[in-house]
């Protein structure tokens, strides 16, 4: 039972969940200046089980729909490697959506109830659940190479906007951040089909199968660069301080000295050091707020 039950969690993929649980605060946090009421809090709480329950449910379609292809490129995936069986999973997405739905809409109510503006959280969710099951469903956007990448990207960057729309709060910063996480996710769904594109042959239509591997992962470290811009923008133009920007180096070096790793084809490492570099730019961007 326990093995099942670690499986399940693996379906999720925990890691893209935290950094979805971290992203909503941080959208909110952002529109109040740093400070949250009690009441807030809870409302932020609420949203953040919305958001990793959707994107748990996502992750574990994804699996459903890529089990042919992990079967040769991530066998030990739970449902590639039997630990879970795909009438099980298709079951946990649907128990997975109806949380996760229900959530947003206590949180739209709960948001009406108090006069404040409910229907962008509405309008963001709707929205990402349309990409999100356009995606993997129909008419599988998936397949399509970079549209899909671009709508998964869209995704995640909307998760800050949601944040911000939970509190009734929106500003350019919350924009901002969001140009941010767009672009390096881009970048890295690129290069994560760089890496798969042996395995995806016959069944998607990738950016690397059009333009090759070396040209991808050019365009890879420019989309890198240009959420770099964006990173930069909030310090140049406020609402903080040029000098605060020294708290984004460690996100910074890890992607600016990305261009040697992606010229020797390292696409796994890449992967993993984007991955790592959003962690770090989303918690420098909280101690910017504090300190």
């Amino acid at each position: 039972m326990a093995v099942d039950v670690r499986a399940f969690i693996e379906l999720m993929r925990p890691k893209n969940m935290i950094l979805a649980a971290m992203t909503v605060p941080l959208g909110a946090l952002f529109g109040l200046n740093a400070s949250l009421t009690p009441e807030q809090t809870t409302a932020v709480s609420i949203q953040i089980f919305a958001v990793m329950t959707f994107m748990g449910a996502g992750n574990v379609m994804n699996d459903i729909q890529d089990v042919v292809i992990d079967t040769q490129a991530h066998p030990n995936r739970p449902i590639p490697s039997q630990r879970v069986s795909i009438e099980a999973a298709k079951k946990f997405a649907v128990g997975l959506w109806i949380l996760s739905i229900s959530a947003m809409a206590y949180g739209a109510y709960d948001l009406a109830q108090n006069d404040a503006t409910w229907w962008p959280l509405a309008v963001i969710y709707l929205t990402a659940a349309t990409m999100m099951l356009t995606y993997d469903l129909g008419p599988k956007t998936k397949i399509k190479g970079l549209i899909g990448n671009i709508s998964i990207s869209l995704m995640v960057a909307a998760v800050i906007l949601y944040g911000a729309a939970t509190v009734d709060s929106m500003s350019w910063l919350v924009f901002y951040v969001a140009g941010v996480v767009f672009f390096t996710n881009l970048a890295r769904e690129m290069v994560k089909d760089c890496q798969d594109m042996l395995a995806d042959e016959g069944l998607r239509t990738t950016l690397p199968m059009k333009i090759g591997l070396e040209n991808t992962r050019m365009v890879a470290y420019v989309l890198i660069i240009a959420g770099l811009v964006f990173l930069y923008i909030p310090y140049w133009r406020g609402p903080f301080s040029f000098g605060q920007l020294v708290l984004q180096t460690p996100a910074i070096l890890l992607l600016i000295t990305l261009n040697g790793p992606l010229y020797k084809g390292e696409d796994v490492q890449v992967s993993a050091r984007i991955r790592a570099a959003m962690l770090l730019g989303l918690l420098a961007f909280i101690l910017t707020m504090y300190v």
